[in-house]
């Protein structure tokens, strides 16, 4: 694996992180959740621009928010009670095999 790939998979790391400090944020109404959530922003934004320098943007773009989607959903499975409908589930698989499918067919 590529480092651009590793700056990818971080990047949609930093986006699950910056999600979850969102919603504990309250709005930006609490000081640390909101400087915890812009912190993992600019580490997301700045590992997928890294990313960028060498994996096509559409690809690099899709497999960020597919990454940051799907592991936002599962947390909120996990850790915060949301529904784990068998739909959700299957939509959250959908996005994880685009996201396979993405980096297959990718050539370093």
């Amino acid at each position: 694996m590529s480092l651009a790939w590793i700056f990818l998979l971080l990047a949609g790391f930093f986006e699950i992180c910056f999600t979850i400090s969102l919603k504990y944020s309250q709005g930006f109404t609490k000081i640390v959740p909101s400087i915890i959530t812009v912190i993992f922003i600019v580490l997301s934004f700045f590992s997928v621009s890294q990313a960028m320098k060498t994996i096509p943007i559409g690809t690099a773009y899709a497999v960020w928010a597919g990454i940051g989607a799907a592991g936002t959903v599962v947390t909120g499975i996990i850790f915060f009670g949301d529904s784990s409908h068998i739909v959700r589930l299957l939509s959250i698989t959908l996005i994880i095999i685009g996201i396979i499918g993405l980096k297959l067919v990718h050539v370093d």
